[in-house]
């Protein structure tokens, strides 16, 4: 047998607040709202735990990149710049020695380099990179580089 829930709006106008209160509380629900209710309690199926692509197991490539590969692209980032001067490049060059570079202008260096092989150099690391046998070497064991 189903029972309903009689309307109370007369009944809060007639009363004050807290026996409107005492009214709503002491309604009981109609079975239909029960099952309503139950109905929205399903239980389902426990979900599959998986691994997001992100965080899944990536192994490095065998070789990362070659060496030589390395230093021809270090060698093109410096040839690029104005202050440097193409015929004293080479492998070994200091940047302040050998190519008359500023602190500056090898801060720019670095950052070019981490750009042309989509890395981030901590600070630090930027800091000790000061010629470009050093960053090549830097680069060649980085194997997030690419």
């Amino acid at each position: 047998m189903l029972r309903s829930v009689r309307p109370i709006s007369n009944g809060l106008r007639a009363c004050g607040q807290t026996a409107a209160r005492s009214m709503l509380t002491q309604a009981k629900p109609t079975a239909s709202v029960n099952a309503s209710r139950a109905m929205s309690y399903r239980v389902s199926a426990p979900a599959r735990w998986t691994v997001p692509a992100r965080l899944g197991v990536r192994y490095a490539s065998s070789g990362g990149l070659d060496k030589s590969a390395i230093t021809e692209r270090v060698l093109d980032v410096l040839k690029s710049f104005e202050k440097v001067d193409p015929t004293k490049l080479t492998a070994s060059s200091s940047f302040t020695t050998d190519l008359g570079l500023d602190s500056l202008d090898a801060v720019e260096v670095v950052m070019a380099v981490e750009e042309e092989f989509s890395i981030e150099i901590p600070d630090e690391e930027a800091d000790r990179i000061t010629s470009i046998a050093e960053a090549i070497d830097y680069i060649a064991n980085t194997p997030e580089a690419h």
